[in-house]
């Protein structure tokens, strides 16, 4: 088959899906109002309560999304066939994700801009809030740590990203003032902000840096880690206009670009998917496509990471409640958007079946590395970039994708860190509560071997439990919509099939790690399963109670009710 008609098929459904799907749920499922005061204005405090222009919040929310993991999910989904995986990046993006990451965001600006965990504990009650918060709390650190190895790994395979990955900070900063410091034109900094990035990725293409094989007693792999988690908690604690919302919105700019530039490659070369459509060969000891093929591909279908991010830091920098229908769901669309990329790149990018069965010999091979190559193979046969160049803007985009979800990350269970201080009664600052988060997260990283190793210790149960969170966190929002009395069925048929799927999977992997002796994942499936059984079971119970109370009100629904009552 031509990828172009994959391409083709896959972009018109997902930008139909904003333009009708999404203005369905804007407008008739949680009613979104211009007039709302939003937390950013309410609790504006200029460092994590900041109005922000909507294009800006985008660039933000997209980056933090994305990450790696709509690249590394469906890379390596693809050993059953390129249509499964094109199945559920795109059917999962339009009715999956955009209704889960709308959602959770109007959700929180609804509530002072609340965490998914602090509302769990509202709607749910205590004891689904502390479970909840366990699950967040193992889900942000699966992905600051894998995140960390793997962009150590590429940092250290492909030297010609260094400079622009490292570069693209001091660029932000300077954007950060040039927008809030000194006002100037947005679309004035946003062309000088990529045109310094794409400068930074020529220039690293010329001068690559490969550091020696040990720096001060660490491994070039370990050094990048170390260096990668200090630069994240000094991110973290920043005012989010300094750096984290202008490192993302120019990130966010030139990764859109450089979607742009694979798509061109791929409308212009017009490469054959070489892989099958179903993978009948699959190689041995390949786990079954049901359940697998759900928790495999998560971001870039529906994540629960998405909430998170969604209930964390955009809530708080939503300048208007209508916005949350582009930054939430568009920024689903350009997430669903990298994956489909990254099916094609995986799949289109190789002359021969035999050479794509090389590179998926096994089950969990692929990843960043296939879309690498089989990218670069197709932006430099459709638009004649050198195979060096194509690899480097491809390895850079990875590398800031993940960069900017490891800030993002931080930041987060920093959050999650004080909030749970907080309900023992404990009060500490942002700055012990980072020093916590790195200590836990280095921990976990360089606990089990040189290189960071342990940073995809618990990766396995990455995929799973990121699924049960988005179940999980629609389970609340369809508590919510049923305590206001407004339509569930678009929140409650994907909660339905994630919880269902997430179980399920999370019973497989069981038997899996007990097979292999792996007590440490078995041990973490069977808390995990526990926690996400008992949430389930006190959020059926809270949806129940909420179907019988009368629905509740919002304050600017009650001064409409009291005016029409006054007439």
């Amino acid at each position: 088959m031509n990828s172009v008609v994959l391409a083709l098929t896959g972009v018109a459904m997902m930008i139909l899906g904003y333009f009708l799907y999404s203005r369905f749920l804007g407008r008739r499922i949680y009613k979104l109002q211009e007039s709302f005061v939003t937390p950013a204005h309410e609790l504006s405090d200029g460092v994590d309560y900041v109005p922000t222009n909507k294009f800006v919040l985008w660039g933000h929310h997209f980056t933090s999304v994305a990450g790696a993991a709509p690249i590394v999910g469906p890379a390596i989904a693809v050993i059953w066939g390129w249509l499964p995986a094109f199945l559920w990046v795109t059917i999962g993006t339009v009715f999956f994700a955009g209704a889960h990451d709308l959602g959770a965001l109007w959700a929180s600006a609804r509530h002072k801009g609340k965490s998914i965990g602090s509302l769990s504990g509202e709607y749910i009650g205590p004891r689904g809030r502390n479970l909840f918060l366990v699950i967040i709390f193992l889900v942000l650190l699966m992905v600051n740590a894998a995140f960390a190895v793997v962009i150590s790994g590429l940092l250290t395979s492909t030297p010609t990203a260094v400079i622009p990955t490292w570069g693209a900070i001091v660029v932000a900063l300077l954007i950060g003032q040039a927008i809030y410091r000194y006002k100037w034109n947005l679309a004035v900094v946003s062309v000088v902000g990529v045109v310094a990035l794409y400068a930074l990725i020529l220039i690293g293409d010329q001068v690559p840096v490969v550091l020696p094989e040990t720096i001060l007693g660490l491994s070039a792999t370990s050094f990048w880690i170390v260096v990668l988690f200090l630069y994240a908690g000094v991110a973290s604690v920043l005012p989010v206009w300094m750096l984290l919302q202008p490192r993302d919105y120019i990130n966010g700019l030139q990764l859109f670009i450089a979607l742009g530039i694979l798509y061109g490659a791929i409308l212009i070369s017009a490469p054959t998917l070489v892989a099958p459509a179903f993978n009948e060969a699959v190689p041995e000891g390949t786990p079954s496509l049901i359940p697998l093929l759900f928790v495999t591909i998560a971001c870039g279908a529906i994540s629960g990471f998405h909430g998170i991010v969604s209930s964390g830091t955009s809530s708080k920098q939503l300048n208007k409640e209508t916005d949350a229908r582009f930054v939430g769901y568009f920024g689903a669309v350009g997430e669903g958007l990298l994956a489909l990329g990254a099916i094609i790149a995986t799949t289109a990018g190789f002359r021969t079946v035999a050479e794509w069965e090389q590179v998926y010999s096994a089950f969990g091979q692929g990843g960043v590395g296939a879309f690498v190559e089989g990218g670069g193979a197709i932006v430099n046969s459709g638009l004649g970039i050198p195979a060096g160049l194509s690899a480097t803007i491809l390895a850079t985009m990875a590398v800031l994708f993940a960069a900017t979800t490891m800030d993002t990350g931080i930041r987060l269970q920093r959050f999650v860190v004080q909030e749970a201080a907080s309900i023992m009664g404990v009060n500490i600052n942002k700055l012990l509560a980072t020093v916590i988060v790195l200590a836990i997260a280095m921990g976990l990283t360089f606990g089990a071997g040189a290189d960071g190793a342990g940073g995809m210790l618990i990766w396995p149960l990455f995929g799973t439990t990121n699924q049960l969170l988005a179940g999980l966190t629609l389970s609340m929002i369809a508590v919510i919509l049923l305590r206001k009395g407004r339509p569930v069925t678009p929140v409650l048929v994907p909660l339905l099939f994630l919880l269902t799927m997430s179980v399920y999977a999370l019973i497989v992997q069981m038997g899996q790690f007990y097979a292999a002796e792996n007590w440490l994942l078995l041990v973490l499936d069977v808390i995990i399963l526990v926690a996400a059984v008992w949430v389930i079971f006190e959020s059926a119970i809270a949806m129940s109670q909420a179907k019988k109370n009368p629905p509740e009100l919002e304050d600017d629904e009650r001064e409409r009710a009291s005016t029409r009552t006054r007439s």
